[in-house]
């Protein structure tokens, strides 16, 4: 079995923090995700994460005006330049601070990061190839705090800045006679928000304290004048292209004036205010948060940190409607492209909703666990994955959307333990609230309650193959408990474990149910014989976690001095152990005052999973590795490092030495605390945010593990959400006997002169499935035949592979029938004859093994040698296949 495991997806998570961006078309949200980035698409409803990282959290994400490229910057000031059509990383950037916002230029050109209390302009990356992605422009000084906003004016001539020093500052994208910059005052708070207005230079200001600001400027942006050059420079660029671009020897640099002097401010722009209007009631005081404006329709959507948020229309200030989504503060908004759908995201919930304002309705209504999640199952199809989390609420996900489209609130506790029935329609999970609850997938509804007689803590829950009988560990009492699904009563309690029992396992092929506790034992109970206990495992560490191999023949059980030991079931024999204590390589947390070595003697797997074949098991702990080890070989097959966010504690192994200072560690100190909602000083009287507010980073670890039944992923449930890896990576862009005539323009340009087969030889070569797609829907119908038949054989397969993947998820199903059975009919004889080829030799080379394995107890080969060449003719022969190009088996 091959370990070649991809990270596939990140669910159980659909926002944490950062801007909100909606995609070209309008039919995707791009949510930033912790370290990472999902991308929601509308309109397929499906749910894709970035196959990247950042170092640290996101903290804001640009998008280009033409949606191919993307800059993502993390709370340490680090920028990866990415590519949204490859899904790849082109470029890694370091700002050297933390970056608050970055927006591109509506062109194109140009982009610009507020950082600290500047704002840095930066020529954007082209199509070209460039040694540098990341060149600077033009550095802006002027706020006396933080910058917090950006917004562009449509032409790209201008941009405002706004600022925690209350000023908002317009600055020339160029070097303008009649405006370099100028600063706006007219507010109390913090800037959240600055729009100009479509094709013009009138500008809106938003404040915290819910004031807006509406000023207008006395010259249009077809005024702006550029600045002559003068003195040498005139004689320089004197009889050079206006498009040339010269590099200017000195720094740009533009520093601006709270309080110009008035013979500086003669023949310059000047803004009014027009007006001033308040979102808050009298004696209602609620902070803006966020605030998003659409310049086609004008307009504004504001949120609040009560969860509240309006809709304007600009400049009247006409309320059009006034929501609830939540109680938690509006962390982010975005408006799409035609301005009917907004996404709100909520960081407090993990919430991210997508409302369509002019019917009312939801597009999209999302929300994370609150806490950490505890465990998961797999559904026995694979197409859906439960999991239970710390907030009492247990949520199924689509493996193939991403999105959770049932939620379970019933317990009030937090969840410990979750498992699919063998139907796959019925979902049991055990709580801390005294309760074990069975939830129907049909009707989406708790239609079984277990309870013991005396209220108790349930630690983890398991059902047997049949599904008729249920059984819980107990944390407190020590017993396991067993009810019948049928009637909901209690059939037995299991007394005999001398420590809270940790984990449960029914055997899979026998009825046997394997019990693991704090007492360092593991329990065997026989179901057929009245739950009499048939073997006990001493084990030389408290178990943690149980678990049987899918054909019932061995038991994993994984221990607190980091081990992992097997056993035969049948004979209660220790076959293997594996020391995994290495393996794990726990960080050191901040606070921790003993070192990352010393430190993991406490840290052990607490979860394990067989895969599909037995032959290997998945562990999973207190620390950022999953292993994989060989079973029968007892070795590390491989290692996942779940994430890299450095956001997270336990992280790194050892501290960082600049946050050791002659006083402490920096970490004690609550920096964050009066950021946003946070008090920074508590006052007896203050009402404004919330006095328990305080920065924590939660330690990174694995709570559970399994494997799909269908081999081909598996699932984890971390700090950081649920992660999925699979083996089904597939390849954006996987060329095919490429060369530099290949491209779209040549292959549109076939079409155009209806040179079918041309085109589709070309596309095929590129290998892009919307090329594909449009080249092929290209042909009309009556010349599908034509077409078919001059199509070399080595392009059938593939144009077979794609028809057949497109069955499901196109429109034109006949158009598509049309073009399998010509091809069929012209090129099936041959397809047919090369299958039966590759099904002889694959008889022949069965045959083969079997002979051999006759052979080898009595009468084993002459030599090695003899026995090497019967190999390489066997591979020879699967190889070949007739002579065929590629050799592939049908």
């Amino acid at each position: 079995m091959k370990f070649a495991y991809r990270f596939s997806n990140l669910l159980g998570t659909v926002y944490r923090c950062g801007n909100l961006n909606f995609t070209c078309d309008g039919n995707s949200v791009i949510s930033p995700v912790g370290n990472r980035v999902t991308v929601f698409d509308l309109k397929n409803n499906k749910s894709n994460t970035l196959p990247l990282a950042t170092r640290y959290n996101i903290r804001c994400v640009g998008l280009s005006p033409d949606g191919r490229l993307a800059i993502i910057v993390d709370e340490g000031g680090d920028a990866l330049l990415v590519s949204l059509v490859c899904r790849s990383v082109l470029h890694h950037f370091h700002f050297k601070g933390s970056v608050h916002s970055v927006s591109f230029s509506p062109d194109g050109r140009k982009f610009v990061v507020t950082k600290g209390n500047i704002a840095q302009m930066y020529h954007a990356p082209g199509r070209k190839r460039e040694f540098n992605a990341f060149v600077l422009d033009k550095t802006y000084f002027g706020p006396y705090d933080e910058t917090t906003c950006i917004d562009w004016t449509d032409d790209s001539r201008c941009f405002a800045v706004g600022s925690k020093d209350m000023s908002t500052w317009v600055f020339g994208a160029e070097r303008w006679d009649n405006l370099i910059y100028y600063a706006l005052g007219g507010h109390k708070d913090v800037i959240v928000a600055c729009f100009f207005e479509s094709s013009s230079l009138d500008l809106y200001t938003l404040s915290q304290d819910g004031a807006l600001c509406v000023w207008q400027c006395d010259t249009p942006p077809e005024g702006l004048r550029l600045k002559a050059p003068t003195g040498w420079k005139a004689e320089l660029l004197q009889g050079a292209e206006e498009e040339e671009e010269e590099e200017e020897e000195e720094e740009a640099t533009v520093r601006g004036k709270a309080t110009p002097a008035a013979e500086e401010q003669q023949g310059k722009v000047k803004y009014s205010r027009l007006a001033k209007y308040f979102f808050n009631k009298e004696g209602d005081f609620n902070n803006l948060t966020a605030a998003a404006f659409h310049k086609k329709t004008h307009l504004l959507v504001t949120g609040f940190a009560s969860g509240i948020f309006h809709l304007h229309e600009l400049p009247e200030f006409n309320l059009i409607h006034s929501l609830s989504i939540s109680d938690q503060r509006i962390a982010s908004i975005a408006v799409n492209g035609s301005g009917d759908w907004i996404a709100f995201g909520c960081s407090g919930l993990g919430q991210l909703l997508v409302w369509e304002w002019q019917s009312e309705s939801y597009v999209l209504k999302q929300q994370g666990h609150f806490h950490s999640m505890a465990s998961l199952a797999y559904s026995p199809d694979g197409q859906c994955i439960v999991t239970g989390s710390d907030d009492g609420k247990v949520k199924v996900w689509n493996t193939l959307s991403g999105f959770c489209f049932v939620t379970f609130t019933e317990h009030s506790s937090g969840v410990t333990g979750v498992t699919f029935t063998a139907t796959g329609y019925v979902i049991v999970s055990s709580s801390m609230d005294g309760t074990v609850r069975a939830f129907d997938l049909h009707r989406y509804r708790n239609f079984r309650t277990f309870t013991s007689p005396r209220p108790t803590q349930f630690s983890c829950v398991a059902v047997d193959c049949s599904g008729e009988v249920v059984s819980a560990g107990a944390q407190d009492s020590f017993e396991v408990f067993i009810w019948s699904m049928q009637t909901g009563r209690l059939l037995d309690v299991l007394s005999g474990h001398e420590g809270p029992v940790s984990s449960l396992c029914f055997n899979p092929v026998r009825s046997v149910l394997a019990s693991a506790s704090w007492d360092k034992t593991v329990r065997l109970w026989d179901m057929a014989d009245s739950w009499r206990t048939t073997e006990t495992l001493g084990l030389t560490s408290d178990a943690l976690a149980v678990t049987f191999r899918p054909d019932g023949a061995e038991l994993a059980v994984a221990t607190l001095n980091s081990q992992i030991t097997f056993w035969d079931p049948e004979n209660a024999v220790q076959t293997g152990s594996i020391e995994g204590r290495h393996d794990l390589k726990t960080g050191r947390k901040e606070l921790d005052k003993v070192t990352a070595k010393h430190s993991a003697k406490g840290k052990a797997f607490t979860t394990l999973c067989y895969s599909a074949d037995g032959q290997s098991v998945l562990a999973g702990g207190m620390s950022k590795f999953v292993c994989i080890y060989h079973v029968k070989e007892q070795i590390l097959r491989k290692k996942f490092e779940i994430s890299c966010n450095l956001s997270l504690d336990a992280m790194e192994e050892f501290l960082n030495r600049r946050k050791m200072t002659e006083f402490g560690n920096l970490a004690l100190i609550d920096q964050d605390a009066g950021v946003e909602d946070g008090v920074v000083i508590p006052l007896p009287g203050v009402k404004k945010g919330d006095m328990s507010s305080r920065h924590f980073k939660p330690e990174i670890r694995v709570t559970s593990l399994r494997f799909s039944p269908t081999g081909r992923c598996w699932a984890a449930t971390t700090t950081e959400g649920l992660v999925v890896y699979s083996l089904d990576a597939q390849m954006l862009f996987d060329p095919f006997e490429l060369d530099t005539g290949v491209t779209p323009v040549r292959i549109r340009a076939a079409l155009r002169q209806q040179d079918y087969t041309r085109a589709i030889l070309l596309a095929f070569r590129l290998n892009e499935r919307k090329l594909l797609q449009e080249v092929l829907e290209s042909v009309p119908w009556d010349e599908v035949e034509v077409v078919s038949s001059s199509l070399p054989e080595l392009f059938v397969e593939k144009a077979l592979e794609f028809l057949a993947s497109s069955f499901e998820v196109s429109r034109h199903l006949e158009f598509y029938l049309i073009w399998t059975q010509k091809l069929l009919l012209v090129h099936g004889q041959k397809l047919k004859s090369r299958c039966d080829w590759n099904r002889y030799n694959i008889q022949y080379a069965l045959a083969v093994s079997k002979q051999r394995g006759l052979k080898r107890p009595s009468e084993p080969l002459g030599s090695d040698e003899e026995a090497d060449a019967s190999d390489d003719d066997t591979l020879h022969l699967l190889g070949t296949g007739q002579g065929d190009g590629d050799g592939q088996l049908m």
